[in-house]
């Protein structure tokens, strides 16, 4: 049996990357409704003739950053076995009841905490958990990942990550086990879900593309590909992401997770007071900025 973890854990979620419809619809709802901040206002830097939406709490701190690949299109991915279905943020309890008469939704209770279950307009589902630990608005609480084999994936939690098992939770759909983290970073808690009917997942508008962990820097994220190489996972290389370096790799679900450094950090070629208000283009796709930005769908910003 492989050892537990002899390396730190890693600090919870760096950020979610899921994939939209219409950018513009996107946006609106994530800053308009939702009143999380654009922090990023960029491309996808493997195609970079979609853009790459960032949003997050007011100081764009990981743990509560939301990215988005916006496709135009509007053809709909479906959620499913071998990818995350679901990521949640944290919320104080007396706002649940508000957030729940504005949005609607539906609201249950899960490990002993009431949670409101939603979709943005584009059918990604998401959560508010009630926390009496809350932070800033737009912080994680979780994101739940939708495995047909639990144990595979949480070996890689628990023996490599340094989660711990939290409990069992048994829903009309499925079962829930619960991983978290020591610590009090957002974004502490993995739920893994194994769904009483199985659906093979479909990528596409409305799904999760990754999961992005935290590394505590790179030293440590060297350790995490290190521990990880010697299960046999297939890891790549430290890319490059202009505001962070990042390793890929898929999990034996199928799920695809990246783990970040905090550094260079939002705001390494724009100030922190003005983040996601002009489009910023990584040095690679520079020489390409009047050809991006043509073909790029204008954005109307609704919030500075």
């Amino acid at each position: 049996m492989t050892p537990p973890h002899a390396q730190a854990p890693i600090a919870g979620l760096h950020h979610v990357t899921a994939i939209s419809g219409p950018a513009q619809e996107n946006l609106e709802f994530y800053t308009s409704t939702l009143k999380t901040r654009l922090i990023k206002q960029t491309v996808n830097f493997d195609a970079p003739e979609m853009y790459h939406l960032y949003y997050g709490a007011k100081d764009a701190t990981p743990g509560s950053v939301l990215t988005f690949f916006n496709r135009e299109s509007r053809e709909q991915g479906q959620a499913g076995a071998g990818a995350a279905q679901a990521f949640a943020y944290a919320v104080a309890p007396d706002d649940l009841a508000r957030w729940h008469a504005e949005l609607g939704g539906r609201i249950t209770t899960r490990f002993g905490a009431q949670v409101l279950s939603l979709s943005d307009p584009h059918g990604q589902a998401f959560e508010m958990v009630a926390d009496a630990d809350a932070g800033a608005w737009g912080e994680f609480h979780s994101v739940t990942l939708w495995v047909a084999d639990p144990a595979p994936t949480a070996q890689i939690l628990t023996e490599v990550f340094g989660y711990a098992f939290a409990g069992e939770d048994r829903g009309p759909d499925g079962t829930r086990l619960r991983y978290t983290l020591p610590g009090d970073a957002p974004g502490r808690v993995v739920d893994l879900w194994r769904a009483d009917t199985p659906r093979k997942a479909r990528p596409g508008p409305g799904t999760i593309h990754h999961v992005a962990f935290r590394a505590r820097d790179g030293a440590h994220q060297q350790q995490l590909r290190a521990a990880l190489l010697a299960r046999g996972e297939n890891v790549t290389e430290v890319k490059d992401r202009q505001y962070f370096k990042a390793i890929y790799f898929r999990e034996p679900s199928g799920i695809l997770f990246e783990i970040a450094t905090d550094g260079p950090g939002f705001d390494a070629d724009e100030p922190m007071s003005s983040l996601g208000q002009s489009l910023k283009l990584p040095p690679q796709h520079e020489p390409r900025r009047a050809e991006l930005e043509q073909r790029l769908p204008p954005l109307k910003l609704t919030h500075a």
